[in-house]
């Protein structure tokens, strides 16, 4: 499917735009704050390099903890932005809003709530399912 096929799609080009733009939009959003997210991880180590005196186990176990916590936020924006970039991918493809597991659209009520789903409701609940 082409992007500009918008009988295979059903949605005008204006549709497609204002949905790129904002998906783009989220991106770019999601690429701030992971450059936030990092300069704020690089403040938290340069603290805790020129902090370490008198330091007990306690206060290893909290600066290890903070660390953690520093890290998979990190992680988590990098998982969001990945899922924003694919969708746009997914878009240019002519094949965002359909389900990758089944191919049926994805209702625009998910989509609206979740822009970068994949896949359709009834997919989602059994991958969630056999997963348990």
């Amino acid at each position: 499917m082409l992007v500009h096929d918008t009988v295979a799609t059903g949605r005008s080009q204006a549709e497609i735009d204002q949905i790129r733009q904002s998906l783009r939009s989220r991106y770019d959003e999601l690429t701030a704050e992971y450059e936030q997210a990092v300069l704020q991880s690089q403040v938290l180590r340069l603290v805790e390099v020129g902090d370490t005196a008198g330091d007990d186990q306690a206060d290893s176990g909290t600066k290890t903890a903070e660390r953690d916590t520093a890290q998979s936020l990190l992680r988590t924006i990098l998982d969001r932005r990945a899922q924003f970039e694919h969708a746009l991918t997914r878009l240019d493809e002519g094949t965002y809003g359909f389900c990758e597991g089944c191919s049926a659209p994805i209702p625009v009520e998910r989509l609206e709530i979740f822009p970068s789903a994949t896949s359709c409701v009834a997919c989602k609940q059994t991958r969630e399912r056999r997963a348990a």
